[in-house]
C-alpha cells in the first residue's frame, strides 16, 4: 500500500511539472502579436493612423475601413489599460458580458467559425488577466491591479 501511495504522489508531481512546463504564458509578443497580423492588421496594421490621427478625423478612416494603428505593445495597451481602456475588451467580446448578447463589432474577424473565434478570444482574455467593458474613467483600482498584459 506504501509503494502505491508512493507511485501515485510521484505520478501526480510530475504530471504537474510537465503541465507547468507546457502551459505557457500567453504574452504579445508570442500570442497577441501573430494573431492580430492574421486577423487584424489589414485594417489596423502600418498603414493606419496612430489613435491621434484616427480620433481627429474618424468619419473619413472609418470610411476607408481602416482603424487606429494596433502594431505594437504601447499601441495594443492604450486599447486594454490606457486612455482607451476597454476597447479592445468591447470590441472583441462575444457577447457573453453584454446585457442584451450582443458581440463585439470586431468578434466576426477572430476567425472563420465559431470555435475559432472562441479560442482566439480566449487567448485574449488569458492576456488581459482580466476581461472588463468598462471605459478608463470607470476602471477601478482592484480592476488595474487583475490586468496582466506581459509583453
Amino acid at each position: 500500500m506504501k509503494r502505491y501511495i508512493v507511485t501515485v504522489c510521484i505520478l501526480l508531481i510530475s504530471a504537474t511539472f510537465v503541465f507547468a512546463s507546457s502551459h505557457k504564458e500567453v504574452t504579445y509578443q508570442d500570442h497577441i502579436r501573430p494573431l492580430m497580423e492574421s486577423k487584424c492588421f489589414m485594417c489596423h496594421g502600418d498603414h493606419a493612423p496612430s489613435l491621434e490621427e484616427f480620433d481627429a478625423d474618424q468619419e473619413k478612416y472609418e470610411n476607408r475601413n481602416i482603424g487606429p494603428r494596433m502594431t505594437t505593445y504601447e499601441e495594443v495597451k492604450v486599447f486594454v489599460i490606457g486612455d482607451d481602456a476597454g476597447a479592445i475588451m468591447r470590441r472583441l467580446d462575444d457577447g457573453s458580458n453584454t446585457a442584451g448578447g450582443n458581440s463585439g463589432n470586431m468578434y466576426e474577424y477572430l476567425g472563420r467559425t465559431d470555435e475559432a473565434r472562441q479560442q482566439n478570444l480566449s487567448v485574449f482574455k488569458e492576456w488581459t488577466g482580466h476581461w472588463t467593458l468598462k471605459r478608463s474613467d470607470e476602471l477601478t483600482d482592484e480592476d488595474i491591479q487583475k490586468f496582466s498584459i506581459p509583453e
